[in-house]
């Protein structure tokens, strides 16, 4: 395991307190919560496997899958939805074998669906790598990918 988690792991050694900062800071260190990181965070606090995994699916901000490289976030609030957000869902599907929720198997990308990025006069939107692109056809997010892409 990563020396870092290792180093958290020995601060809260024998803590039965409250188990999301823990979590949340072993989820900075590997951008995920490996299983097994989740069986040794139990070990120090005390608690069964199953109380650790408990805490971390009742959250939706704790990930138990690695992120890729790049994060492409696809706007479904209203504006986006009514102007077609679902043909940019199918792109990414068609262009990157990814579905939201999910990484690519390469590892470059992680697709997220989220209900608003704020950008409403711009719909639909797609955010990659916290850029923001607006105004966007099937066409014009191939050519973003392609080049997103060719940044490994």
């Amino acid at each position: 395991m990563e020396r870092k988690f290792n180093e958290l792991l020995k601060e809260w050694s024998g803590e039965q307190g409250n188990v999301i900062p823990l979590l949340q800071k072993t989820q900075e260190i590997f951008s995920y919560l490996p299983e097994d990181a989740m069986a040794e965070i139990g070990r120090v606090t005390g608690k069964s496997s199953a109380e650790i995994y408990g805490v971390a699916t009742f959250y939706a901000q704790f990930r138990f899958e690695p992120m890729g490289k790049h994060i492409i976030k696809v706007c479904h609030g209203t504006a986006c939805h009514v102007s077609s957000a679902d043909l940019l869902d199918q792109t990414i599907e068609n262009e990157l074998a990814a579905v939201p929720g999910k990484t690519t198997e390469d590892g470059l990308f992680t697709i997220e669906r989220v209900a608003c990025l704020g950008c409403c006069s711009l719909a639909p939107v797609v955010m990659i790598d916290g850029e923001v692109y607006g105004k966007l056809t099937g066409d014009k997010l191939k050519k973003i990918l392609k080049k997103t892409k060719g940044n490994k």
